[in-house]
């Protein structure tokens, strides 16, 4: 399933390794570091016209997310609700 993170950016769930909060990059010289390393393999895609308020880190990217922690998680969530669902709709016969 995907996973729309802001800014345009629609992600597989599967390929998520951490959603974090942004004011924690300040807060740990780890993740500081892991931000520059990736920004030097130019691996992070930062939000465009809005403030950060989480990131999302894949197997291949990191990206800045407008949207929070708390908001990525209700959709990882729901997609992960709605695969457990049953189709229930009908099937024509031709």
């Amino acid at each position: 399933m995907f996973i729309h993170i802001g800014d345009d950016h629609v992600i597989q769930s599967k390929d998520v390794v951490a959603i974090i909060d942004h004011s924690l990059v300040g807060s740990s010289s780890i993740i500081e570091e892991m931000l520059f390393n990736q920004r030097k393999n130019r691996r992070v895609v930062e939000t465009e016209d809005h403030e950060a308020k989480s990131i999302v880190i894949t197997q291949d990217v990191i990206y800045f997310s407008p949207l929070s922690v708390f908001t990525l998680k209700k959709r990882a969530n729901m997609m992960t609700t709605l695969n457990k669902l049953e189709d229930f709709s009908e099937e024509t016969e031709e």
